[in-house]
């Protein structure tokens, strides 16, 4: 079983920063991959940045390219999303969310994911 806590979500003026952490629980986190996702009310929850068991392979959606990093420490069972030029239309709710799969890989889609945290909010002002 694997538990996460996020932490680290808040207000922030455009252009911005803010770091997310998601701590985990649990002998087999550092074999999954880990995914940071985001829902606004009434759409689907999309996912943000992913990043496989080792931390060297990533994934980042168009929408964050060049603005957000994902990293993680498997030493410590944490993962982080580091968000710079926050902009008003990056306001979610952020989750953390581990594979349900021990792999190699990152996974993209989110019904690959069976783990996650209760969310953290993130509100950008304009």
């Amino acid at each position: 079983q694997v538990q996460l806590v996020e932490s680290g979500g808040g207000l922030v003026q455009a252009g911005g920063s803010l770091r997310l952490s998601c701590a985990a629980s649990g002998r087999t986190f550092s074999s999954r991959s880990v995914g940071w996702f985001r829902q606004t009310p009434g759409k689907e929850r999309e996912l943000v940045a992913a990043i496989n068991w080792s931390g060297g392979s990533t994934y980042y959606a168009n929408s964050v390219k060049g603005r957000f990093t994902i990293s993680r420490d498997n030493a410590n069972n944490t993962v982080s999303l580091q968000m710079n030029s926050l902009k008003p239309e990056d306001t979610a709710v952020y989750y953390c969310a581990a594979s349900t799969s021990l792999s190699s890989t990152y996974y993209i889609q989110t019904r690959s994911y069976a783990y996650w945290g209760q969310g953290t909010q993130v509100t950008v002002s304009s």
